[in-house]
């Protein structure tokens, strides 16, 4: 992926289609569902999936969303799957209609930021989150790799509440310390609530649990943190058994105990909406 000066993609789906003008963001979907991780876990929302991303992580089970595609689908009513194509880029103003379209009163109880990663959108996000508050009510939520603190400060004002990564090395392929504790710092300081996710597997290194504890508990030991066990499901029992093998009932006691030497709040939640079939 190519970035510009300012560390903002550059996109073009292929050599013969013209660079996207602001304000406009490739999407890939749009479409209202249950929320299976995190804080949120059992709500429903209203998801905006962004597309791009800069991360590689071996347990990613949204590859598809790397890269930009030349459409997007986007529902038709929420929560029915009766999706249409349309082009990507996708201007603001369009966006916002399918917002409002699937937003039904009483329905959903946030807008899930979502992607690939949301945060490489920070110009278009600027522009686009106080609008869709305003045109919906509802509150917003950013789900992202935790990695990128410098996008991050240019929508602090407009989020509700942020479900950042913490990748471990030994289960992503992925690094990125100086930059997560920065983030959290920043969610800290403009007391916008945030909580931490980390994928588990059981070629998970301990020491990167308490390296995670360390620096979470650093900043604010309050923050709650997730466990997430690796959930090999549907389209992903293909991939590598070893990577993709759970963590044992014991190491997960062993490296929640671990943790909550440090910090207050440390649940073990897997990926439920796997277990729903909303993949």
């Amino acid at each position: 992926m190519q970035l510009d000066k300012n560390q903002q993609p550059v996109f073009s789906t292929s050599p013969s289609l013209p660079l996207s003008p602001y304000p406009t963001a490739r999407l890939i979907e749009v479409f209202s569902a249950i929320q299976g991780e995190g804080l949120n876990v059992g709500t429903r929302q209203l998801f905006i999936r962004f597309a791009i991303c800069d991360l590689r992580c071996r347990f990613c089970d949204s590859a598809h969303t790397w890269h930009a595609p030349a459409t997007c689908q986007i529902e038709r009513t929420a929560g029915l799957r009766d999706f249409e194509t349309h082009s990507n880029p996708v201007e603001m103003a369009t966006l916002l209609e399918w917002v409002s379209r699937q937003n039904q009163p009483g329905l959903h109880d946030s807008i899930s930021i979502t992607g690939g990663e949301p945060l490489l959108h920070a110009p278009f996000l600027v522009e686009f989150l106080p609008q869709v508050r305003a045109a919906t009510g509802l509150p917003i939520y950013l789900e992202t790799g935790g990695h990128r603190p410098e996008q991050l400060a240019m929508i602090l004002p407009n989020l509700d509440l942020v479900g950042m990564d913490i990748k471990l090395p030994s289960v992503s392929g992925e690094s990125h310390w100086p930059a997560h504790a920065e983030f959290l710092q920043l969610c800290h300081a403009s007391q916008v609530e945030v909580f931490v996710k980390i994928i588990i597997s059981h070629q998970t290194d301990p020491a990167e649990l308490e390296k995670t504890a360390e620096l979470v508990a650093g900043v604010n030991p309050e923050v709650p943190v997730f466990l997430q066990p690796v959930t090999a499901l549907g389209k992903d029992q293909g991939k590598s058994v070893a990577l993709f093998s759970p963590p044992s009932p014991e190491q997960v006691l062993e490296w929640q105990a671990l943790m909550k030497c440090r910090l207050k709040h440390v649940r073990v939640v897997p990926q439920t909406h796997k277990m729903l079939g909303q993949l």
